[in-house]
């Protein structure tokens, strides 16, 4: 196999707001270059290249070319799956989410507070045990749940407290997300993080609606834990979420919740 060398690049990107509290290794990306010499050879590691956010409007697009094509074109195959050097730089972007504290709890001074990839994973478990429900697919909650928070693994946890309009938040998201989707590499699976984050954003599906229940669900049964295991009074949370719950299965699960934290505070139901 002849030499070749494969590059990603890309434009700068607009900064966030210095008024914003997200710390700057949120939109910490590192790229790798790899160069194969011939075919019994492992790839090796050329160069590793850091790239930070500049204070310029960003191209959201991002040009990754592998054996000289563009990623995602050039085959059959390469038009419905993502290169092996895509996959592993969207995965290394995700790695965010591990280790992204989400920042309510922060906020609140917990210690050892868990991450964006703690929530959606324990979303992901509430889809998967849920009971079967009427025209709802319970795979396709799994999936919405797994990608609904994939964006702030570029635009960190960005709550009400942190006064950015709703709209803006949403475009945030979204250019985020279309930029992890073109670091994947486009092709089918790209399209599906993007319609099952669509679908979430907009709640215009039964499967949204209960996925978006599952979310303040997970994060009252969460504020509960931390009430027991820190001697904390989190009224916040509850009181955010009340009367904010769609589904019938959402509401039984929230009830329960607050049935506990009653008996736990000596408060009347």
């Amino acid at each position: 196999m002849a030499a070749h060398f494969s590059s990603i690049s890309t434009a700068s990107r607009s900064s966030f707001s210095p008024n914003r509290s997200i710390p700057p290794h949120r939109w910490h990306r590192t790229l790798f270059n790899f160069n194969f010499f011939n075919e019994f050879q492992t790839p090796k590691i050329l160069s590793v290249r850091t790239q930070y956010p500049s204070s310029e409007p960003r191209n959201s697009s991002i040009v990754s070319k592998a054996n000289g094509l563009e990623a995602g074109c050039g085959s059959e195959e390469g038009k419905d799956s993502s290169s092996t050097s895509s996959v592993i730089d969207f995965l290394t972007l995700c790695h965010s989410l591990k280790s992204t504290k989400r920042k309510g709890w922060v906020n609140h001074k917990i210690v050892g507070p868990e991450s964006i990839a703690d929530h959606m994973y324990r979303m992901a478990l509430m889809a998967l045990i849920v009971e079967d429900l009427p025209g709802v697919n319970r795979e396709r909650c799994i999936k919405i749940a797994i990608v609904h928070d994939i964006a702030e693994a570029i635009v960190g946890d960005i709550t009400p407290n942190d006064g950015v309009p709703k709209a803006e938040k949403s475009r945030m998201e979204q250019e985020a997300l279309d930029e992890m989707c073109t670091i994947l590499g486009g092709g089918l699976r790209a399209e599906e993080i993007k319609e099952l984050w669509t679908e979430y954003e907009t709640n215009s599906t039964l499967e949204a609606n209960l996925v978006k229940d599952f979310d303040k669900v997970e994060m009252i049964l969460q504020a509960l834990e931390y009430e027991k295991e820190h001697g904390k009074v989190l009224d916040e949370f509850f009181i955010s979420t009340a009367g904010k719950i769609q589904t019938e299965i959402g509401k039984r699960w929230a009830a329960e919740i607050h049935s506990r934290r009653n008996s736990k505070l000596g408060n009347k139901p």
